[in-house]
């Protein structure tokens, strides 16, 4: 046997835990969002959770883009929180109002990235913050469905559907791939030329 053999495997087996760290990073990240807990408690047991998951299931591997923007990461975390805690005071307050009943819709959202990963995470992003919930996908179409609280008319469907493509575009710009992180610019242009093609129609209109 070569000895290069062994030293190759040890490298490739190397590569593979650093391409998974991520993954498996988020996967503790997760647990503790999940649990709503941010101890070493909730800490241990999302690792195991991560170890089972990665280890015991033998699913395929995830494939990772290789790019990881730790600013926008950021941004994506503190942003996300701040979300977290406004729908909180939203739901809390759509519960204290007693003159109206909050309306509630299924709201079908396209998400603009073909990946596994990206829809994902923003599904859980999404059925975290309260208020909203992800109770179905349709992966070949791109498709998540949100039960969503406080919908009233067709601007308020708009409006969630607008916040969910925004948490896509987050976790893009944090963690996807450039030719994502290009998709999802391409989009954001082609919507605003869109918006704005409409307002000088508008404004046409009325002359």
């Amino acid at each position: 046997m070569s000895p290069d053999l062994p030293r190759n495997r040890l490298h490739r087996a190397t590569l593979t835990v650093w391409r998974q760290l991520p993954f498996f990073v988020w996967l503790i990240a997760l647990w503790m969002l999940l649990w709503g807990q941010f101890t070493w408690l909730a800490f241990l047991t999302g690792l195991i959770a991560a170890v089972i998951v990665t280890r015991i299931f033998r699913l395929p591997p995830v494939e990772l883009s290789g790019r990881v923007n730790l600013w926008w990461g950021f941004i994506f975390v503190l942003e996300f929180l701040v979300a977290v805690v406004r729908g909180s005071l939203t739901v809390a307050w759509q519960v204290l109002d007693f003159r109206r009943q909050p309306g509630a819709a299924i709201i079908a959202v396209q998400l603009r990235t073909d990946d596994d990963l990206i829809m994902t995470h923003t599904a859980v992003t999404a059925s975290l913050i309260p208020g909203s919930l992800i109770v179905e996908t349709d992966r070949d179409r791109r498709i998540v469905y949100l039960h969503v609280v406080g919908v009233r008319d067709d601007a308020d469907v708009e409006k969630q559907r607008a916040s969910v493509h925004s948490w896509e575009a987050r976790i893009v710009r944090a963690v996807g791939s450039r030719a994502q992180l290009r998709a999802i610019r391409a989009d954001a242009a082609a919507r605003g030329l869109s918006t704005s093609s409409g307002t000088l129609k508008s404004g046409g209109s009325g002359r």
